[in-house]
């Protein structure tokens, strides 16, 4: 069949190689998910408990080389250096998915990519209608445009067991798409001052550790030093220090020196991802929302007052309507105006309930929130409890939605499941069909 008349299928099965890789990222980022919310959960116990100026204490104690402009405040650390981590993650991912992934067929590509563009343009529109004429409001433009992946997969988890692994994947998919623009406008929008000295210095190790990883070098003690090197030099500039996570990512090849990766020869972008994504998802991540979701609220009356400010109501709507609109309108579109077709099994339904889930913006908000605002201010608050409000409104929504499709899910799993020839791979991967393949 003709490439250019092929139709798509939008959350269609994939490969059966792309599933199984896929499917042991979703499960650390599901149990991610969870310390995520734990993490979140005790530090807004914290700050509203009798030991509060502990936890500020805690947030605001500095270490690190003074020397070197490094004597920075825990939460600083936690922003600028833990999440390089889950950038680095981020940016291996979004990588592999384009060079050897399912994504790297254009007629794949495009439904995701324009169903995160639009869970990104229509927040914004929505952020910026809300707190127009407020140009320090404004600033905070870009909060309600991120989508929280392990957030989200956790809430799938706790919906139902037999959910299609296509909405897993498409969702995964969607917000590492979704993280890449993230990491632009943090690297545009957000650099106040830019120290080019620092900036031309950073390449230098930025280059060492490309020679070295694209020889295929898996040494730490070599790597770490060049990697932390960059960041530092990053940091320096001005240019927010995850993006030299994303940079180093993009040196690291995908592909073994012969062939496709596979379980046996993931390449090396897989083997730093097996290494690192439990280190992400299990630590950085949940102490980042240790350090940042402790915000004093006040009470009933100061929840009020703070979800009523234009910033709150912007970002709030932005997660609920916003993202849901975005993403379902793209995707809507995509299939109204492209050959893309809903995989049979499937209802428009579920992609409503996917796009509820997408406005679940959580560890990226929250940064984009401090980078906006300024961490410990008014309106810094106000941006976290309406991220966080946004956020569980946007969870709760989808689980209902998604509950109602549950039965359907398990009658497609069990067709999935099926293996009549025992040969370890469910027989609908065995189907010549293209929209399979």
């Amino acid at each position: 069949m003709d490439p250019s008349t092929r139709k798509v299928v939008i959350f269609g099965r994939g490969s059966w190689s792309e599933r199984r890789r896929l499917a042991d990222i979703l499960r650390l980022e599901t149990v991610g998910g969870a310390l995520l919310l734990a993490a979140a959960v005790v530090a807004l116990i914290w700050a509203n408990s009798p030991w509060a100026a502990s936890y500020e204490a805690v947030r605001a104690y500095e270490v690190g080389p003074a020397g070197l402009h490094l004597h920075l405040p825990l939460g600083v650390w936690a922003a600028d250096g833990l999440l390089a981590i889950f950038f680095f993650v981020a940016g291996l991912e979004l990588k592999r998915e384009f060079v050897a992934g399912d994504l790297r067929e254009p007629s794949r590509a495009v439904v995701p990519i324009a169903a995160a563009a639009g869970g990104v343009l229509l927040p914004a529109l929505i952020y910026t209608m809300v707190n127009r004429g407020d140009p320090a409001a404004l600033r905070g433009w870009a909060i309600p445009t991120a989508t929280d992946i392990a957030f989200a997969l956790a809430v799938l988890a706790v919906v139902g067991r037999n959910l299609p692994s296509a909405l897993r994947t498409f969702l995964l998919t969607l917000a590492v798409v979704d993280d890449l623009i993230a990491i632009v406008i943090i690297a545009i929008v957000y650099t106040q001052q830019l120290l080019v000295l620092p900036l031309l210095a950073a390449l230098v190790p930025l280059a060492l550790f490309g020679v070295l990883v694209q020889r295929r070098c898996r040494t730490p003690w070599l790597l770490v030093p060049l990697a932390f090197t960059t960041w530092t030099l990053v940091h320096s500039s001005g240019v927010h220090a995850t993006v030299a996570g994303v940079l180093l990512a993009f040196t690291v090849p995908v592909r073994p020196r012969n062939g496709e990766p596979d379980a046996d020869d993931p390449g090396l972008a897989g083997h730093f991802e097996h290494r690192l994504r439990p280190v992400s998802a299990g630590f950085a991540v949940p102490v980042f929302a240790l350090l940042t979701a402790g915000v004093t609220i006040g009470g009933l009356s100061g929840l009020t007052t703070a979800l009523s400010s234009p910033v709150a109501v912007g970002i709030t709507a932005g997660l609920v309507l916003g993202k849901t609109i975005g993403v379902l309108l793209a995707t809507v579109l995509v299939a109204r105006f492209t050959a893309a077709r809903l995989d049979e099994g499937l209802a428009w339904t579920d992609v409503l309930g996917l796009a509820m889930l997408a406005g679940i913006g959580f560890t990226v908000s929250l940064l984009i929130g401090e980078l906006s605002f300024g961490p410990g201010t008014e309106t810094a608050t106000q941006a976290t409890i309406a991220v966080l409000a946004g956020s569980v409104c946007a969870a709760v929504l989808a689980a209902v939605v998604l509950r109602f499709r549950d039965r359907a899910y398990r009658r497609i799993a069990e067709a999935e499941a099926a293996d009549a020839d025992h040969d370890g791979i469910p027989d609908v991967y065995a189907v010549r069909d293209d929209h399979v393949r």
